[in-house]
């Protein structure tokens, strides 16, 4: 997997939201001041070149969907960026978002509070998929 650029990830988060659906649908999704329609319908063949995105053929035109989930992409860019700035060190990018956000012990537990519901979240429904 690559790592995308700012404009193939706006797209993406475009195409996570929608589920499937052609340019023009891309297009009416994105803030103002709009890109061209050309420009757009090139971003979303390079993804399809970069293996992202698929499409179903209706003549001439294409309707586009995701082929990389969201949460698989999110998960490679966050490996990607825990390697280049913290050493691969999860506890030193909260140490660092810690710092630069001046958090105080109680937000901190507060953080982590959040962080603990959400791991038993996805435990239980792993449990229940079982």
């Amino acid at each position: 997997m690559k790592e995308l650029t700012k404009a193939e990830e706006q797209v993406m988060q475009i195409l996570w939201q929608i589920r499937k659906g052609f340019v023009k649908d891309i297009l009416a999704k994105m803030d103002e001041p709009k890109p061209a329609y050309n420009t757009v319908s090139t971003i979303v063949r390079i993804l399809e070149k970069k293996g992202f995105v698929g499409y179903t053929a209706y003549g001439k035109t294409h309707e586009y969907y995701p082929l990389i989930d969201k949460k698989a992409y999110s998960s490679f860019f966050l490996k990607n960026f825990l390697g280049g700035y913290f050493g691969g060190s999860f506890p030193k990018l909260v140490s660092f978002f810690a710092q630069e956000n001046d958090m105080d012990i109680r937000e901190f537990e507060q953080l982590m509070k959040y962080v603990e519901d959400d791991l038993k979240e996805d435990e239980d429904s792993s449990e229940d998929k079982e």
